[in-house]
């Protein structure tokens, strides 16, 4: 069936013109947005992976860029080849951001295929069917999913807080030794702020989901006062890694960071090993990256047999869980029996998949998301 079949994945950063090569007989074209090490681990990980198990198949890959913004270009590219006509779109697979992915959805640009491949069945969480308000039931699944947390240092914080109301607490009798970049340099910062609307302003269920009501925003003045008040006793810190160097210095003892990158300064000795993770309640946002693909693929077979691997248990628990420290986009019960003991433990010991389910949350639809980021700025900041 493969035989003599080329996959070539060819995507121009900018995504402004996509050639066919010559000397391919088929293309199968592949985008992904995100860090360049997401793109890495597409193009060394998954492609010889995917080259394996198809002789006569090439994979070949290329980013378009970090955050919303690479996503974005997809979604153009996409867009234009629909209003152009065309019956065969030369994007077959894409990874995507969530809120990306929802508006993909709305602009019926992607094709419902989960049903149509055998780990479709394996993904639990909510992120899997709801994109900031969007159903996405059956168009997506995720890549992984990025959590974020409470960082604290165990040498001089013996019972951490559990709860946003305890970490309060907490800030008035050590004042200074908590640290966030309040929402400039870093996701994590954002995710702190969040996390405290859901506590104190509306709950994560409600902002999550459409319809969006502007008048909800009227009812957070009360937690912007009192976030203002609680940073008087706080530490900026200059981003996501500024937060983590400020606790390995020692300057700060607990601030919120992002779960797979802590992890992984951890493995590099860039922090020491006292450094914990909590997630507090009512919980705290993260976020997942999806596998699309689009309506009109030229190979939609081919594609759904790429995602099929990259969603494999063991692909999830070798690649995304043990490479990059990032949670499964699958069911972690999928996941466990393909990964080492200590290798579980390092990423469910502190957070364990109870707490994410109970605590992990999506983030805000994005018209409400802007209100939360404007209502910082206008209550907070100043």
């Amino acid at each position: 069936m493969f035989a003599k079949t080329n996959i070539a994945v060819i995507a121009a950063v900018g995504l402004t013109q996509f050639s066919s090569f010559a000397f391919a007989e088929t293309t199968l074209n592949v985008a992904s947005a995100g860090s360049q090490n997401m793109v890495d681990y597409v193009k060394t990980y998954l492609a010889p992976k995917f080259e394996a198990t198809h002789p006569g198949v090439k994979v070949n890959v290329v980013g378009t860029g970090p955050g919303d913004a690479g996503s974005h270009k997809i979604m153009e590219k996409l867009s234009a080849q629909n209003d152009s006509g065309l019956a065969k779109w030369d994007i077959d697979v894409a990874v995507v951001h969530q809120k990306i992915g929802g508006e993909m959805v709305e602009d019926g640009l992607l094709s419902k295929y989960r049903s149509e491949v055998k780990t479709g069945d394996m993904v639990s969480r909510d992120s899997a069917k709801n994109a900031l308000g969007i159903n996405v039931d059956g168009y997506v699944m995720p890549m992984f999913h990025s959590q974020t947390a409470i960082a604290y240092n165990s040498d001089f914080v013996e019972n951490p807080p559990t709860s946003y109301d305890e970490l309060v607490q907490w800030t008035k009798k050590h004042p200074k030794a908590f640290g966030y970049n309040g929402i400039k340099n870093g996701m994590s910062g954002v995710s702190f702020v969040t996390g405290w609307i859901y506590a104190y302003g509306t709950d994560a269920e409600r902002l999550s989901s459409a319809p969006y009501d502007k008048s909800v925003e009227s009812t957070w003045n009360k937690a912007f006062s009192e976030l203002k008040e609680f940073n008087k006793n706080i530490t900026f810190t200059p981003g996501n890694a500024g937060t983590l160097d400020m606790l390995n210095r020692g300057e700060i003892f607990m601030g919120p960071v992002w779960v797979d990158m802590f992890y992984s300064w951890k493995e590099q000795g860039k922090i020491p090993p006292s450094l914990k993770l909590s997630l507090i309640a009512p919980g705290m946002p993260g976020q997942p990256m999806y596998y699309v693909a689009p309506a009109k693929a030229a190979h939609p077979q081919l594609a759904r047999e790429f995602i099929e691997l990259a969603t494999s248990p063991e692909v999830q628990a070798n690649g995304i869980v043990k490479q990059f420290n990032w949670y499964p986009g699958i069911d972690a019960n999928y996941v466990e029996a393909k990964l080492d003991k200590a290798t579980w433990e390092k990423l469910f010991a502190e957070i364990t998949p109870s707490d994410l389910s109970k605590y992990g949350k999506s983030f805000p639809i994005g018209p409400y998301f802007d209100d939360i980021k404007e209502g910082y700025e206008r209550n907070v900041s100043n």
